[in-house]
């Protein structure tokens, strides 16, 4: 799914695409390598949001990275194959389009996402990078990050959810059910405004993590809207965005 116009930006911020074996074919990830590293540092994975990987999703992995920290970006929807890019400005206000992008997010499933993780994490140690590693993701991929952390808890020692949905739900495959599995270090972003995550939900998951044990810190971001830490999304909020950047190198540098 590699057009002119991503490969052209990826390259522009130092990224590279790597193609990674999986039991449903070649998978395509993209990594960003701190600019100045003296080491091998450790390794984040960010799961991006229902929008999938595309220019803004490789700004954040670049900040990121610039922290100090090797970042992978795995394309959830490779599956599907190629597929046109989404206009993350206009895609929630066009009928057709919001239509194309729910259905490439419901061709996945937590499932799949995790045995695109577990073949991340193989390559990971193929390559001798750092483990544990950390997961970070927005929207839909925040539910990805904690998942992550209940199926690999040896290997995920960080879990970042920013503006997650479906956390805590009545679902077979609720992150929630995982928390007794998790050992990572979890923070819990949550949007003031956020029609997607209720205040129910949000006691629920915090109830199960803390009931398991796990650390956790939960931060709610108030008179913002669910998107509010995405570069390019029209929820995007400067200060709120800012302030997520702060607390996500907090836990990242407690944990790993």
């Amino acid at each position: 799914m590699m057009n002119a116009e991503y490969r052209s930006v990826l390259e522009g911020l130092g990224g590279e695409q790597v193609l990674i074996s999986t039991p449903d074919g070649e998978a395509d990830i993209y990594r960003f390598d701190p600019l100045d590293a003296t080491e091998s540092p450790p390794v984040v994975m960010l799961y991006p949001d229902a929008g999938g990987v595309r220019p803004g999703i490789f700004s954040m992995a670049r900040r990121l990275s610039d922290i100090g920290y090797i970042v992978l970006t795995p394309n959830l929807y490779f599956r599907a194959g190629d597929y046109p890019p989404f206009n993350p400005v206009t895609v929630f206000d066009d009928v057709d389009e919001f239509a194309r992008l729910m259905r490439l997010a419901q061709s996945t499933t937590r499932a799949d996402s995790m045995v695109l993780t577990e073949n991340i994490l193989s390559w990971v140690n193929q390559q001798g990078l750092k483990q544990p590693i950390g997961c970070v993701g927005y929207c839909m991929g925040g539910g990805l990050a904690l998942t992550a952390a209940g199926t690999f808890p040896e290997q995920v020692a960080a879990a970042a959810s920013l503006h997650g949905a479906r956390l805590a739900t009545d679902e077979p495959d609720s992150p929630h059910l995982l928390a007794n599995k998790m050992k990572a270090k979890v923070y819990l972003g949550v949007a003031g405004i956020d029609p997607h995550f209720s205040e129910a939900e949000c006691e629920a998951i915090l109830t199960a993590l803390q009931s398991a044990g796990v650390d956790v810190d939960l931060e709610i971001y108030p008179a913002v809207e669910h998107g509010f830490a995405v570069s390019d999304v029209p929820q995007h909020h400067h200060k709120a965005s800012e302030h997520h950047w702060k607390s996500l190198q907090s836990l990242l540098a407690a944990a790993l």
